[in-house]
Formats: structure tokens, sequence, C-alpha cells
């Protein structure tokens, strides 16, 4: 695993900082994207990291079904967790990836709001991976509130993998909808501030790419003005993914014949 010296950001359990309201965004009930077709080929991190090489990739994460599947695992950590009964094995082949987990609570006007995100950078087991930051992203998210059993029938859960780690040329050398960025600059008084975005945060949030830079730069902790020199200073990291959701009328529907929350 990489890290960033002299920041509070680790690496190995990172926040997504978006900002917490999606008003804004279309519910669609099952929602996958892939920004790249993966490769078999390791994940190196850009040079703003330590330069240290993360875990290698494997097994075929671009299969929908296997995304997919993946979110319902989240579900099923809930279950195990709210019930108090033993999780069953996961149905998805293993793998070794970069992970975030992501939850949201669908309001009752339709909008999207965050309720946690947590995950990695650097490639963990998939099998490990999921049980852990689906249950971290639920419950030690410390934004928020835990999640409440009362809250599950309203979740939506995303599972993004994440792959091809590459230095950008500058801060705008990036694709919206298709890139997430990891930037790295000074803070003054010899601080490094660091901060990353998923590939569909932009994209969900309608910012341009100055806007998406702006904010992140934000998201690092930075108080200061925010000027073109600041931008043109920044190391950038982008990186690509691999993002299925699943709410949870399908989740139950899907799960529905095997007694998976009947006390829900």
């Amino acid at each position: 695993p990489f890290s960033y010296p002299n920041t509070s950001i680790t690496v190995a359990s990172v926040l997504i900082l978006a900002p917490p309201r999606y008003s804004h965004v279309l519910i669609v009930v099952s929602r996958i994207s892939c920004w790249r077709i993966m490769s078999s080929a390791r994940l190196q991190n850009g040079e703003g990291g330590s330069g240290g090489r993360q875990g290698a990739m494997s097994g075929e994460p671009t299969d929908s079904l296997h995304l997919e599947e993946q979110c319902r695992y989240c579900f099923d950590v809930l279950h195990a967790h709210f019930f108090r009964t033993e999780l069953s094995p996961p149905r998805f082949p293993g793998g070794h990836f970069p992970l975030f987990v992501t939850w949201n609570k669908i309001d009752t006007r339709g909008n999207v709001v965050l309720r946690g995100c947590i995950g990695n950078l650097s490639g963990i087991d998939l099998h490990q991976g999921i049980v852990k930051y689906a249950s971290a992203s639920a419950f030690d998210d410390r934004r928020f509130s835990p999640i409440a059993l009362q809250e599950v029938k309203g979740l939506e859960c995303s599972v993004t993998l994440l792959h091809h780690f590459e230095k950008a040329n500058h801060h705008l050398d990036w694709t919206i909808g298709r890139h997430g960025l990891i930037i790295e600059f000074e803070g003054g008084r010899g601080s490094l501030l660091s901060a990353t975005f998923l590939p569909s945060v932009c994209q969900d949030q309608g910012w341009s790419q100055q806007e998406c830079i702006d904010s992140l730069i934000r998201k690092a902790g930075y108080k200061g003005a925010i000027d073109s020199s600041l931008r043109s200073s920044l190391s950038v990291t982008r990186y690509q993914g691999c993002k299925a959701t699943i709410d949870y009328p399908r989740y139950r529907r899907e799960r529905g014949g095997e007694g998976v929350w009947n006390a829900a």
C-alpha cells in the first residue's frame, strides 16, 4: 500500500467526501457503468505517491453479474450485522482490486443522499474487501450517523472497482465521467494535502473540470485562495473504475426466496 506522508489521509482507508446531497441525480434502479474494459495488467500508483506498486488485478470485474452480486452481498453484510446471523459465503469470484462501497439513501422526493462511502486505493482481496467496506461505510463513516435498520428499505448500494492508475500531465489531463482523481499539493507550512474523487462524482454533480478540481482542493482542507498558480502546481493521478448499483427493492426481490430480510 502507498501513503501520503504528512497528511491525514490513509490510503488503505479513504473517505470519499462528496457533497452529501445529490438533488439533481436521476435515479435508476440498477446502474452499471464501466469507464474502461479492465485488463490483467498490474495497477501502479502515480508518481505523487510513494512510488510503490499496487496489488495485481485478477478475475473479470467488468462482468455486470459479478459487480451486481457484490452489491447484493453488501446488503447481506447489513443483514448479518442487524440480525446477528452468520454471513453466507460470497457468490462472486475472488480477485485483488482497489475498491469503494457507497451507501445512498433515496429520500421522499427521489433525491439521492449520501449515507456513507469508504474504500481504499490499493489492492485488497475482493471477498475480504467487500465485507470490510460494506460495514465500514455503513457504520464507521464519521461524517454521518451509523445506518439504522429502519433506513435499509430506502438504501441503494454501489460498488466501484478501480484500475489503471497513471500520472496526469497536468491538472486538466483527464475526462469527466471516465477518470477519478487523486491530487497532492503543498498546503503551506510544509504540509502536504491530498484528496480523491471517484470517477462518477464530477459527472453526478454536473461540474466542469475546473469546478471539480477546485472542489477537490477544498476537500483536501485548503482554506486559501484558489488560482491558476495553485491549480498548475497540483500533482494529479487519474484512475478509472467499474461500478454497479442496486437498490433495496431489487435486492429484496432477488434474495426474496432465500429467507433474507424476512424480519425487515
